[in-house]
């Protein structure tokens, strides 16, 4: 029987090596794949602009590149404008990565504009190394965060969560801001309302030529009123 024992043996190990290979191979991969979560809904299919729109100004400072979408250039706003806008309470996720110096943003309960820094919602600002002390995570000049935890040229996952006048804004799953607006709140200045609206949606920002910024896997799941 000893002679039966060791050849099966060694099959067994040689599966179990080819095993763990295919799983090791599948978890690389699912870095860059669409994730699926309960609830949530992609906003970004990573070919084409479909159910975004740019603004007027510059537009090609919009790219897809490997099934991210890629600032850089001059000042344009991507804004989403898909069938799952607008959005008032919900939890929004997307995987960004920083290149050294760069700087960008996500806007939410904004609208479409043709030009200019989008006058509606709130920013999530997207900077950890350009030379605005307002870093990542920051709820633009409301809530800033001087220090995220996070590298360029590294992926990290930014929540957006409304619910209601609370805002809470979160890095790979650490909570940086946890914020509730004042009922009333008035208008920021007259080119910025940094104030939540009934409704908007989303908008991402190319902030400067010298910016470059990587967006994938945008998802969003409402919640209830």
């Amino acid at each position: 029987m000893n002679w039966m024992i060791k050849p099966l043996a060694s099959m067994s190990l040689s599966l179990m090596l080819v095993s763990l290979a295919t799983a090791n191979d599948s978890a690389v991969a699912d870095d860059s794949a669409p994730h699926s979560e309960a609830g949530f809904v992609s906003l970004f299919d990573g070919e084409s602009f479909d159910g975004w729109k740019k603004a007027e100004e510059n537009p090609e400072s919009w790219v897809i590149e490997d099934g991210q979408l890629v600032c850089k250039g001059e000042r344009c706003h991507l804004f989403y404008v898909g069938d799952q806008a607008p959005f008032k309470n919900f939890h929004f996720k997307a995987e960004v990565m920083t290149t050294p110096g760069s700087n960008a943003g996500i806007y939410f309960h904004t609208k479409y504009q043709p030009k200019g820094w989008p006058k509606y919602g709130y920013e999530c600002q997207v900077n950890v190394s350009h030379h605005d002390p307002k870093k990542t995570s920051s709820l633009y000049s409301v809530d800033d965060v001087a220090d995220p935890g996070v590298k360029d040229n590294q992926w990290y996952t930014q929540e957006i969560i409304v619910k209601g006048r609370h805002i809470e804004l979160k890095v790979n799953g650490r909570t940086l801001v946890d914020y509730t607006e004042p009922e009333g709140k008035e208008s920021f200045s007259g080119d910025f309302e940094r104030r939540l609206n009934d409704a908007g949606t989303f908008a991402l920002q190319a902030h400067d030529p010298k910016s470059v910024v990587y967006f994938r896997n945008l998802r969003v799941k409402k919640l209830a009123d």
